[in-house]
């Protein structure tokens, strides 16, 4: 099945047709993994509500959305995450590498969340 576009009706096909966890073996381990979108929606979303960026804890949930669902976990999470939260995943997407460079398009265009990269490049730092 192609994907052109996310949408609400393929959504769900297009996470399940790219993910891969060896370990997962009900729905329910599935559902687990997807829910971690939704962990990192919320971080972000104390981080802009808030100021307060929980750094490890989001890299740690885009470690588990990556380990399952590779590279299809960048637009699971663009199309999950509201537009005002683009700009601060981007810079994650960023620091862990993860963006492709080709075929261009909108992410390009996001600009990048300055304080958050700082707070990343801390952490490569330690």
């Amino acid at each position: 099945m192609q994907f052109k576009e996310l949408n609400e009706d393929n959504y769900l096909l297009f996470a399940i047709k790219y993910y891969e966890n060896p370990h997962a073996v009900t729905r329910e381990d599935f559902e687990e993994d997807l829910k971690k979108i939704k962990y990192v929606k919320r971080l972000l979303r104390r981080y802009i509500n808030n100021n307060t960026l929980k750094t490890h804890l989001i890299l740690n949930h885009l470690t588990v959305l990556f380990n399952v669902f590779g590279d299809a976990a960048v637009p699971l999470l663009f199309f999950n995450l509201e537009k005002d939260l683009w700009s601060s995943i981007k810079s994650f997407l960023v620091f862990l590498h993860k963006l492709p460079e080709f075929p261009r398009s909108v992410i390009d265009d996001i600009v990048l969340d300055q304080y958050c990269l700082d707070q990343l490049e801390n952490i490569d730092g330690e």
